[in-house]
This record gives C-alpha cells, structure tokens and sequence, in this order.
C-alpha cells in the first residue's frame, strides 16, 4: 500500500529544516508525553487519508458502474476532448480501459503535485496556509465528485489540494521537537498510526455508502472526512511551531559534484523505472484488480454479500501488520547472521510481489469455472505485503543512504517519480485487461515484477561498491549511516 511512503517521504522532509528555539512548538503543552500539536497532526492526518482512500477505493468502481455509461458520460464538463486526448495516447478506449487510463493519470498526478506544494509552501505561502488551501481544495473536490458535470475539475482540485497537504504537514510534526529530541522518532511513529487508522476505516466507510447505498454517498462521506480534519487542524493551529516570514533564498554558489556523486546519482536515476516496474502489480490492486475481483471472489458472508471495497480495508491492515513482523523478523535474523543491504531486501521484495501474482493468476485460472473462495484473497494480500514491506520503505531507506550532500533534498524529491512511472503504467496496462485471459493479465503482472527482480540483482554490485567507495569519503560520512 502506497500509504506508508507518505508518512515516510514526509519523516525524512521533517529532518532536514532546522528548528530553533524560536520555531518549536514542543516547549508548550504536553499530552502523553509530546506536544499538543502533534496529536492535532495526527487526527489530522488521519481523516485526510481516510477521505483520500475512500474516495480512491471507489473510484474505478464509480467509473465503470455509472459515471462512463451512457446517459452520464456525456454530461461530464470538458471529457470528450479529455477522452479524445486519452485514445490519442492509447488508441480506441472501451469503458473499462477508459475507466483504467483515467485512474492512471489521477494517480500518476498526484504524485507530481507535492514538488508544486513544496514551492508554494516554501516561496510563498507557508507551511500551515498551503496546508488550509490544500484541505479546502480536497473538501471542495470530493464534494464536486457529486455531479456528473464536475467529475473533471473534482479530479483536479483532489490532485493539487493532496500536493499542497501531502509533506507539508510531515514537516510540521518533525518541526514540534528540538533538534536534539529523539522523541522525533516515536512522534512519527504515532503519526503513521493516524495514516494507517484512516487507509483501514475508509473502505468501510466510504465504500459501503458507495457501493450499498449510491455513489455520491461514499463521495459525501470522504468529503465529510475531509471536512472534519481540516477544521481539527485549524483549531490545533495554536499549539503549531512559528513559522519564519517567507523570504526568497539569494543565489549560491553550486557546490560540484564529485566522480563518485555522479556515480551515485546515475544509479539512483536507473533504479527509477526498476521501481515502477516492481512496483506495477501492487498499484494494480485499486485499479483493474477491483473490477476483477468484484467478477471473481465470492464475496458472500454469513449470508449476506460483502462490499467489494473491503479487500482495500483488509490490505490495508495486512500491509501495516507485514511490515512491523518483517522489521522484527530482520532485527532476530540480525542477532545471529548479517542483515541484507537494501539492494537485496529489494531484490527479495519484488520477488515475493511476483509469488503473490502468481498466486493471483492461478485463482483467476480457477475462477474461469465460477467464483472463487476468498481465502485466495487473503493469501493473495498477505503475501504481497510481504513483499511490499520490502520495496517502498527499503528503497526510501537506499534513496536517502546514498543521496550525495549537495543534491540530498533534491533527491529524495526525485523518489516520487517512480510512483508516477509506476501509476501511469498501472493505467496503460489495466486497459488491456478485456482484451487478455485473466490469469495471463495476472502472468503479466508477475512476469514485469520478476523482470525487475533480475535488474535489482544486476545491479547489487555496482549499488554496494559505490556505497562502500562514498563510505570511505569523509566529507559524505555523516550522510551515510544506515538508514
């Protein structure tokens, strides 16, 4: 799930400015131990994701049921010459694939957006206006999403309202401690707790209103969502650090890059489309795999039939629960034997991913014969978070590992593009799912991890000399340790 890089992206932005005396919060009142405002953040948070999931769960869904069928599509403001622009790119899109182009490009912009919120933030407005401005631009987007003729500019407003939020807010937690506390470390830890509350709660939420009641239910109750975290953050906005008056930076002498820098940031800008590449299948999961599953799994419980959005909720706690029993199971493993560099726990990450599409793939093999029980769901989930639980954060860890000095900020910006790759590839390669067999639709998706799996290992000897080459550098070694 993609929600975990958020908090993590954000954690490693809240490190980098410095706080003074004058900026941290952390010195005023204190609930368990940190500072008020860091629980205001975390609530925040936590509804801002639980309106961002719930609205995306639904999505494709939407699309597919209502919003692209005839007698609605064409009362959608600005979609002809939208569409014309997509089939353009893709050639001639039925419904589903249309549906599936759609999700991609939303996706894939949502993850360009936080560089245009940095700058606001940064250059113009401040930390806690681009903030407002973002939640108001997401409360307004969901709200829109009401009407057919707004479907568009909704879209619109929920990618550039994300930017503005997404990151902004991390910095603000890291910004409540001193430089000094290692309290840092725990309050980012209750601050994923708030990520992870509202991915699980959404799809129950948003998407039973969605799928039992009508769709403009669900999209209602993300925007009500939305709507209560916004003011939970305006009336925490008292127990937030000061900011400084925007001022623009003068221009610096560039500091150059060595031999060794240039080195490094070839292989960072290689491994990119390797990500997306691995990264492929999981992103699927809120695209084409909600459609086929919704065909597919028998969704009957106790006799009554469950949402197809629920499997969201279940991926979601199997993602949170994966990834605290893999950083156990490496802490014991490490007791005894030497624990893996990045690069391998990479290579061992997409080549779980692939396991767990296999996997899919032969429960769309049985499937063929009639619905099938979802027990393949649970093994299916449980198996690929395993496999996430060693990519996303792994990769964040060996981005911020060999950043050089000079460009570090910059590069952990340039993380964000293999989402982008990766979520623009997830809706160009879910438009071919009417024309293939499921289970080789699912084949794909294993076979275009396990190809990224043999790239991560071709490149485990180059990534490990020029870790060890720039840890002999003195001037690199503070930004070395492990990550």
């Amino acid at each position: 799930m993609t929600h975990d890089v958020d908090m993590r992206l954000g954690a490693k932005s809240s490190a980098t400015p410095p706080s003074s005396p004058a900026t941290v919060a952390g010195s005023g009142r204190r609930l368990f131990g940190h500072p008020a405002g860091l629980w205001y953040l975390a609530f925040t948070e936590a509804w801002e994701r639980f309106s961002y999931y719930g609205m995306q769960t639904l999505l494709v869904l939407y699309m597919v049921g209502q919003l692209l069928q005839p007698g609605h599509i064409e009362n959608v403001a600005g979609f002809a010459g939208f569409r014309a622009a997509l089939e353009a790119v893709y050639g001639p899109l039925s419904i589903q694939a249309l549906a599936s182009a759609v999700f991609g490009v939303y996706t894939g912009l949502v993850y360009l957006t936080p560089v245009l919120g940095g700058l606001i933030a940064d250059r113009r407005l401040g930390r806690t206006k681009t903030i407002v401005l973002g939640g108001t631009l997401m409360t307004v987007g969901h709200f829109l999403m009401a009407f057919d003729v707004s479907f568009l500019g909704a879209l619109l407003c929920l990618a550039i309202g994300t930017g503005c939020f997404k990151g902004n807010i991390a910095v603000q937690v890291g910004a409540l401690y001193a430089p000094e506390d290692n309290a840092r470390a725990d309050a980012f830890q209750i601050f994923y707790l708030g990520i992870s509350a509202g991915v699980i709660a959404s799809p129950l939420v948003c998407g039973t209103l969605g799928e039992v009641f009508g769709w403009h239910y669900g999209f209602a109750a993300a925007g009500v969502g939305m709507a209560i975290g916004l003011a939970i953050y305006l009336a925490g906005r008292r127990h937030l650090p000061a900011e400084s008056k925007i001022v623009l930076p003068k221009k610096k002498a560039r500091q150059r890059l060595s031999t060794t820098d240039r080195r490094v940031l070839a292989l960072l800008l290689a491994l990119l489309p390797v990500l997306a590449l691995a990264l492929l299948g999981n992103q699927q999961i809120f695209n084409a795999y909600m459609l086929w599953a919704k065909a597919s799994y028998d969704f009957t419980l106790f006799g009554r039939t469950m949402p197809t959005s629920w499997l969201i909720t279940f991926d979601a706690a199997a993602s949170v629960v994966m990834l605290a029993l893999s950083v156990l199971f490496w802490r014991l493993w490490s007791r005894r034997f030497p624990e893996p560099v990045e690069i391998t726990k990479l290579v061992i990450g997409a080549v779980v991913t692939m396991a767990a599409f296999m996997l899919l793939a032969a429960a769309a093999q049985s499937a063929a014969a009639g619905k099938v029980s979802l027990w393949w769901a649970v093994a299916f989930h449980l198996i690929n978070s395993i496999g996430f639980a060693h990519l996303v954060p792994v990769a964040l860890a060996l981005y911020v590992r060999m950043a050089p000095q000079a460009i570090g900020a910059t590069i952990v910006g340039i993380f964000y593009l293999h989402l982008f790759v990766a979520n623009n590839l997830v809706g160009w390669v879910g438009t071919r799912m009417e024309t293939m067999n499921a289970d080789r639709f699912w084949l794909l998706h294993a076979f275009v991890v396990g190809f990224s799996a043999v790239i991560l290992f071709a490149l485990r000897g180059p990534i490990k000399r020029v870790l060890e080459e720039s840890a002999r550098q003195p001037s690199r070694g503070s930004s070395q340790n492990n990550a």
